[in-house]
């Protein structure tokens, strides 16, 4: 009922920058906390940062000063813009979002999350 569609990774050098986007749809009435987090190989999934309806944002210690959450409510769509970039910053980076969705008499929250976008930082 809800699917989250993220774009924007890709391969950067140290320094660069990226912005990813994800955006949702389905049926949707309200969309609550939406957040990034960021999964390297052989690693468990660690949060990014988040940020709240009402834009009140929450980021990982290593990437406060470099990244930026923001968002588009009129758009259901949630941004990550990540400057001086590192190697260590290489990881698929997923979006999540706190969805009321459904029908009328049939109405569910839940976390949804996106496929994953792959960042790559590297000479």
């Amino acid at each position: 009922q809800v699917q989250l569609v993220e774009s924007g990774g890709g391969l950067v050098q140290p320094g660069g920058s990226l912005i990813l986007s994800c955006a949702a749809s389905g049926t949707i009435f309200s969309i609550y906390d939406m957040g990034w987090y960021r999964q390297a190989p052989g690693k468990q999934r660690e949060l990014v940062a988040t940020i709240t309806t009402g834009g009140i944002t929450n980021y990982a210690d290593v990437v406060k000063g470099r990244f930026t959450i923001s968002r588009d409510n009129a758009r259901n769509t949630v941004y990550l813009q990540m400057n001086t970039l590192k190697p260590e910053d290489t990881a698929v980076y997923y979006c999540n979002a706190d969805v009321s969705s459904g029908t009328y008499y049939s109405r569910v929250r839940a976390h949804y999350w996106g496929q994953g976008t792959q960042v790559t930082v590297s000479s």
